[in-house]
């Protein structure tokens, strides 16, 4: 049996849904109710973010090192004296998106309004970097993007 209002599993013989705190519907109704689509992925969903975006942090903070502490200490020709600036410049764009991602992913999780849409967007991006963010941006655009989607998740967070 699941309930209505959340989609959480809940027993028979409660009255309450243990998830959401709401009452659930008598008789047979309660249980025809299945889990939905977004629902099931999303806890998943907003783990692998938080992961994917943990693994870009600690890039970007190596580069950041690279860029900051060893090419300073490079004598480098003075047609290049543009480069630490450059690879730093990447550095914090890279920790940008890495925050950004553990926003969406902790968003996603607590089924905040505005983490579908950052996800969505971040999805996008991580399709260019082959293999891990190809594989979460398909993944994200095939649980949030479709329209029911979007309703379901939606009422998902009005819910939370």
């Amino acid at each position: 049996m699941y309930c209505h209002h959340c989609g959480a599993a809940v027993e028979p013989e409660h009255r309450f849904c243990a998830g959401c705190g709401r009452p659930l519907a008598p008789g047979p109704a309660a249980a025809a109710v299945p889990r939905s689509r977004v629902l099931s992925h999303l806890q998943l969903l907003g783990v692998l973010w938080i992961v994917y975006a943990g693994i870009k942090l600690v890039a970007g903070l190596g580069v950041l090192l690279v860029g900051r502490v060893i090419l300073t200490r490079i004598h480098l020709p003075v047609e290049a004296g543009f480069v630490p600036d450059l690879v730093t410049g990447i550095g914090w764009l890279i920790l940008i998106a890495g925050l950004a991602g553990i926003a969406a992913g902790w968003g996603l999780m607590q089924k905040e309004s505005w983490a579908r849409v950052l996800a969505l967007v971040l999805a996008f991006f991580a399709l260019l970097n082959i293999p891990l963010g190809t594989a979460l941006g398909i993944y994200t655009l095939w649980v949030l993007l479709p329209l029911e989607s979007g309703q379901e998740y939606e009422q998902l967070a009005r819910h939370a």
